[in-house]
């Protein structure tokens, strides 16, 4: 769904940005932090570095299918506080997930890959591979006569 905007801002940017609607684990209100992702070529492939602050390594799945890359998030997380006579406070649940795709071609593999995940950041390293060039393979008729 199209939202209005005025000058490339969204009319709503101000109510969710508010910190009383949050939007991903430990950070309220800045949902645009979730799944920042910078690639970087270097002479041997690409190195792929994704903000997922709030989720743990257990939150995080990658998948290689058919030449795409996806990496899956999601979170379940539940904080509780009482009082000295055990009820409570405050409550709060949130759930969610996030997902991103990244298409490395056909030719690579998931040995290829090689991940780690530390302080928030998944950090993906994808190997350079020449794709091999289709060769059209001739094929003739017999013509009798």
């Amino acid at each position: 769904m199209l939202m209005p905007s005025l000058f490339g801002e969204s009319l709503l940017d101000d109510f969710f940005d508010m910190p009383s609607f949050p939007r991903f684990p430990g950070n309220h209100g800045a949902a645009g932090n979730i799944m920042h992702t910078d690639v970087r070529e270097t002479a041997n492939g690409y190195e792929i570095a994704m903000d997922l602050p709030g989720f743990r390594k257990e939150d995080v799945q990658a998948e290689l299918k058919d030449g795409y890359l996806t990496v899956n998030a999601s979170t379940n997380t539940s904080r509780d506080t009482k009082d000295d006579d055990g009820k409570y406070i405050r409550r709060e649940r949130y759930s969610g997930s996030c997902s991103r795709s990244f298409y490395v071609g056909a030719q690579i593999t998931q040995e290829d890959i090689k991940a780690k995940f530390e302080n928030g950041v998944l950090k993906i390293a994808v190997p350079k591979k020449e794709a091999k060039p289709v060769v059209e393979d001739k094929k003739y008729i017999a013509i009798e006569g």
